[in-house]
């Protein structure tokens, strides 16, 4: 970056199927100016996560598209270079949405203040931010753990699921992972301390998990869908919960699956198991309830009892490719981009 230029990355094109760097062009703009009550936001980091998929369609949800030619949404922590504002000081940190670009103009509505000298401001976007609080209440309040458990975690190794696992550790649950590969699965258990944790990679993994889950599984946390859920359903036990996070590997998908329907399969089990699942959207569903995730966290992590890894890739440039990766599973831990060094 130099001092009298935004670069921006804009969604040049929608995808179809599986994004490519062609659905992405980096512009340079000028750098914006702040009016009177007004702050320049200067990105220092910017997490990239699976939703933004869905943001690339032109199709309804619960959040509205990008626009082409306009930026891509993203949640950044920001330096303030320049304050018009009352509220806010030159050098202080700021959690805000100002997306894929280096600067930004603000009014101060939305954002969160991390203090002069946050030790760790990336956390954030993961342990601390959206990730943290969607394991959190996803888990707590639609999960409802109980010690004994059996709770089944997909993408175990990422910002949520790592989360997720070990939360349900601190609730006296028997936790069983699923990831990808063998370097992840050992992570799982060795670090994040999961009781076991099944590679989807293996040609045996639906027997694997079956094994694995002796006596059935209680609460499976789903965010991967597919082949993985095709595994975990007939596993689920009588009252089990399902907290519904996300669907990682439809997200490409461009029509529904090969095969027979199956919806009248899964209808059937929920109703005779009397299982309980439920999709969530975590600041329109729990924003009211942020200062109790942070008060636990914070405490879970002085304490030493949650482990958490990022995954930091250099420059704003290389954010396309690294997203593209993301949806492939090549991240390990929480993906974040770092745009720029600190002022």
């Amino acid at each position: 970056m130099t001092e009298s230029i935004n670069r921006q990355i804009v969604l040049a094109s929608r995808p179809t199927g599986a994004p490519i760097a062609d659905n992405f062009r980096l512009e340079n703009t000028a750098k914006p100016q702040p009016k009177q009550g007004e702050l320049l936001l200067r990105s220092v980091y910017l997490s990239l996560d699976p939703y933004m998929r869905g943001r690339m369609n032109d199709a309804k949800s619960y959040a509205d598209p990008v626009a082409l030619d306009e930026v891509m949404v993203g949640g950044t922590v920001c330096q303030v270079e320049t304050s018009l504002h009352s509220d806010f000081q030159a050098g202080e940190w700021v959690l805000a949405y100002s997306g894929w670009q280096d600067y930004a103009i603000s009014n101060g509505e939305g954002l969160i203040k991390l203090g002069a000298n946050p030790p760790f401001p990336s956390y954030a976007l993961g342990v601390m931010g959206m990730p943290g609080f969607t394991a959190y209440m996803g888990l707590l309040d639609i999960g409802q753990p109980k010690p004994g458990d059996t709770l089944v975690v997909a993408a175990a190794t990422g910002a949520v699921g790592s989360m997720v696992g070990q939360i349900g550790k601190l609730k006296g649950c028997h936790v069983i992972g699923i990831a990808g590969g063998a370097e992840k699965c050992q992570y799982a258990k060795e670090v994040l301390g999961f009781d076991e944790c099944i590679d989807h990679k293996a040609t045996d993994f639906s027997q694997q998990l079956d094994a694995a889950c002796s006596k059935g599984i209680d609460i499976y946390f789903e965010n991967v869908g597919g082949k993985v859920f095709d595994a975990v359903l007939p596993l689920l036990n009588t009252g089990a919960r399902i907290p519904l996070c996300g669907l990682i590997s439809q997200y490409n998908a461009t029509a529904l699956p090969d095969g027979p329907d199956r919806l009248s399969l899964l209808m059937g089990q929920l109703l005779i198991k009397r299982i309980k699942m439920q999709g969530f959207i975590i600041f329109d569903d729990y924003a009211h309830r942020y200062d109790e995730f942070a008060h636990d966290m914070t405490q879970w992590l002085s304490d030493g009892k949650i482990h958490y890894r990022e995954h930091l890739v250099q420059g704003l440039e290389n954010a396309p490719q690294a997203f593209i990766g993301l949806l492939d599973g090549k991240n390990f831990g929480k993906l974040v981009i770092q745009t720029n060094q600190a002022i």
